[in-house]
Parts: C-alpha cells; structure tokens; sequence
C-alpha cells in the first residue's frame, strides 16, 4: 500500500482540514499520515478558535512520519504561520515525493487564515516547492497580483504563479459563475476540466477534499491530468451526494466512489 502525507489544520468538525484529507486518502485506497499544523474549534457554522502549534513541533511531526513510511506524495493546507509556512518549505526542499500545494489564505467561513507576512514567505518559499499549486479564484489573485475577471485573466495569473515557481498550477472556478472551470497549466499545455455546478450550500472541505484527492492520484502514480480529472470527479460526486449535516455548510459525502 502507498502512503501520502497531509500537512494541514483540525477541523473538529470532519468537514475540512486532517480530518477531510485521511478520508479522501482513505477512498483513493491510499494509506494516510498527518502533521497538524493548528487546531480549530469550528463547526459547519463558524470558526469560533484557532490555536497554531509551535512550528518545531510541526516540523518533528513531518520529519517523523518521512523517515519511518516514506509518502509517496505529500499535499498542504491550512499552515497558520510565516513561521510554519517557512519551516515546510525547508522540509519540502529535501522531498523525494511531489507537493500538492493548496493555499488556504480564508476559510469557508471567511476566517482569515494566514496574514500578509505568512502570505510573502508562501510565494517566495514554498510555491517553488509545490508540483501543483491549488488555488482558488480569490487565492489566484492575491498570490498573483492579478484581478481575475476573465478566463484571459486565469490564464495570464496560472502563467504568473508558474513563473514564481509552481511547476504546475491548477486554479479552481468554484467561485466564479456558471458552471466551474478548473484550468490546469503545467508549463506547457493548457488544460480545462469542467463540471456543473450543484446548488447546495453543503461545500465545506471541498478545496481541502480536492487536493488530497489529487495527491492521492499522483501517490498511486497517476500523471498529473489524470489526477486532477479523477479529483474533480470524485469532489462532484462528494457534493452531489452530501449527506446534509450541519445546520450551515456542511461536509461532504468523503464516501463517494473514486473513479
């Protein structure tokens, strides 16, 4: 069995963060490992508390974990920190495995979580280190710099971010109308996954759901389109079939067929 390695925030609630990472991992048939980052007291109405650990404890975690079970992918979320930030870049620096990157900047609540100087270190340090860069449309344009209207403007930020150091990038349309387009851009080729969008108010986890399942692909030696495209597939069935918990945006079904 391979392993893959989520380092990122607790989410109490399952919805997002860890918890929503080891039972995408879970699905994907891949064995799953954890370094927490921070803890959170949140449930599918708000982010009431966060706690960020001390960042040599999150570092003796990772180091931890990759000498024993080696993963064969590893992915990124909430860090909390300019100091955590800065320590997982160091770590990934001597990575045999690639680096989902998803730059949590705001919660689904709309909890600030990471301030401008941790958002500095992230695009000088750690986003050349990532094999994918994950970001949302909001989280596009503040890495980039570049306001995002049309999908020129997604190509001319993609283009951006791999010219700061993302061997790939992957900008999400979830928050932009219609139907989402997800384009893919590895340098080279342009790529665009489509999906329709589902009204339902229960999304909580879906970036956190999304990038495990992609490092989960790459774990299981898919190449990178192929991850992203069955991904995607498998966060819309996620959402399609939420099992409607929680009074606000609640989790999603992590249950649902990885094809």
């Amino acid at each position: 069995m391979t392993a893959a390695l989520t380092i990122a925030g607790s989410d109490p609630s399952g919805g997002a963060g860890i918890q929503a990472d080891l039972k995408t991992f879970h699905q994907f048939g891949v064995y799953g490992e954890a370094a927490i980052t921070l803890l959170t007291v949140q449930n599918s109405r708000s982010v009431y508390r966060i706690e960020i650990l001390p960042p040599d404890l999150v570092a003796a975690q990772i180091s931890t974990v990759v000498e024993d079970i080696p993963p064969a992918a590893a992915k990124t979320g909430a860090l909390g920190s300019a100091a955590i930030v800065a320590t997982v870049a160091e770590l990934a620096s001597f990575f045999q495995f690639p680096l989902v990157v998803d730059p949590v900047l705001i919660g689904k609540h709309g909890q600030a979580l990471l301030d401008p100087d941790a958002c500095r270190v992230l695009r000088q340090r750690l986003l050349p280190r990532a094999a994918l860069l994950t970001p949302n449309l909001p989280e596009a344009e503040a890495l980039s710099g570049i306001a995002i209207r049309t999908p020129d403007d997604r190509r001319r930020a993609a283009g951006r971010l791999h010219q700061m150091g993302a061997r790939a990038v992957l900008i999400k349309g979830g928050h932009g109308e219609g139907d989402p387009v997800d384009l893919l851009f590895d340098g080279v080729e342009w790529r665009e996954f489509r999906s329709a969008r589902i009204a339902t108010m229960h999304t909580h986890g879906t970036g956190c759901t999304y990038s495990a399942a992609i490092a989960a692909g790459l774990a299981l030696g898919l190449p990178l389109a192929d991850a992203v495209g069955r991904a995607q597939r498998y966060v819309g069935e996620a959402i399609r079939t939420n099992p409607g918990l929680g009074h606000g945006a609640g989790p999603l079904n992590h249950f649902a067929e990885a094809s």
